[in-house]
């Protein structure tokens, strides 16, 4: 069932910050990053720290992040800065924060009082405050909360897993979906030769990342996949992964979950995939397990380093990555996107 986003009282979101505070205290005394919530759902404690500190840029930035170095601290100007490295070569950038699943499900995290309203409102009004300053700066955000918080219970699953930290195979859908929809206005995405693939649901079973080390074993959880395939009955086709690729999809594990196989559970249903059955064509895929601040663009620089033509054709780079990271990255640096 769908949720319709409500207003909020401040008081509210102060109460929620100070709950989500008081599971991150208890956490740490226990040594754990989980944080057991109700109807077996589990949480990420580094993802409560940053919706509890509020305020997260600017003069608070060194107060609340847990960057290690005090002028890699705040997100801002490392955003900025890689805006105008792509602007200088014609590259667009869309910045996809992956909404934290407390603030899509606060419900689950068993808080007792104060009570979540249903519809879910959203609680997180500094990430808004800050994407409506990126905006200001003429960086495209795309902003996927309230469209998470109308669809959070999707037809074949809630958009986050129960046990792990990651969106579900529904939330890369959804996901998918919302970038697609953003990009096929473009003029340039109109004159791209596009090609086809198809798509099934099917059933899996994981254990989430948030369970595996947790001293009572908990049954492994359900979820639906919607695998991309090319559309050949052969099997052969173009895979929804390309280097040279005119879109870059930029991230952490998000960008991964159900695509890399492995620790990320599943193959061909990750958000590539989903985005390349969305546009009809394949992605520049560069993505890191660790954290997708600092990490993966190094990674993209490197890329770049071996490929002194790697900007020539690109039009368009989605940087897509934890929303926590703002301010639980090792730090914000700024990196070349090229030698």
């Amino acid at each position: 069932m769908g949720c319709q986003p409500v207003a909020v009282s401040p008081q509210l979101v102060n109460d929620i910050r100070t709950q989500f505070a008081a599971h991150v205290a208890d956490s740490d005394t226990r040594g754990s990053s989980t944080v057991t919530g109700v109807e077996g759902w589990f949480f990420f404690a580094p993802e409560l720290r940053h919706v509890s500190a509020g305020r997260f840029w600017g003069d608070r930035a060194q107060t609340v992040t847990r960057a290690r170095r005090p002028d890699a601290a705040d997100p801002l100007p490392a955003i900025l800065d890689f805006h105008r490295q792509l602007a200088a070569v014609n590259v667009e950038l869309l910045l996809v924060p992956v909404p934290p699943k407390s603030i899509i499900f606060p419900d689950k995290v068993g808080l007792g009082e104060p009570t979540i309203p249903i519809p879910v409102p959203r609680l997180d009004p500094d990430h808004a405050a800050f994407y409506k300053l990126l905006r200001e700066q003429s960086i495209e955000v795309l902003d996927l909360t309230d469209r998470f918080l109308n669809d959070r219970f999707h037809p074949e699953d809630p958009l986050y897993c129960r046990q792990d930290t990651h969106w579900s195979g529904a939330g890369c859908v959804v996901a998918a979906q919302r970038i697609a929809e953003t990009i096929r206005g473009r003029p340039w995405y109109a004159e791209l030769e596009k090609t086809r693939y198809r798509s099934r649901w099917l059933s899996t079973t994981i254990t989430g990342d948030l369970v595996r080390d947790l001293k009572t074993p908990v049954a492994r959880e359900e979820l639906r996949l919607r695998i991309v395939v090319p559309d050949s009955d052969s099997g052969i086709g173009i895979a929804t992964v390309n280097d040279d690729s005119p879109i870059v999809v930029l991230g952490d594990s998000h960008a991964l979950v159900f695509h890399a196989g492995g620790d990320m559970h599943a193959v061909d249903s990750g958000l590539a995939d989903q985005l390349a059955l969305e546009l009809g064509l394949p992605v520049d895929l560069i993505a890191v397990r660790g954290s997708g601040a600092t990490a993966a663009r190094v990674n993209l620089f490197r890329r770049a380093q071996e490929n002194p033509h790697y900007w020539d054709n690109k039009r368009l780079v989605i940087w897509c990555f934890a929303a926590r990271e703002f301010t639980e990255a090792d730090g914000w640096r700024p990196v070349p996107i090229g030698p």
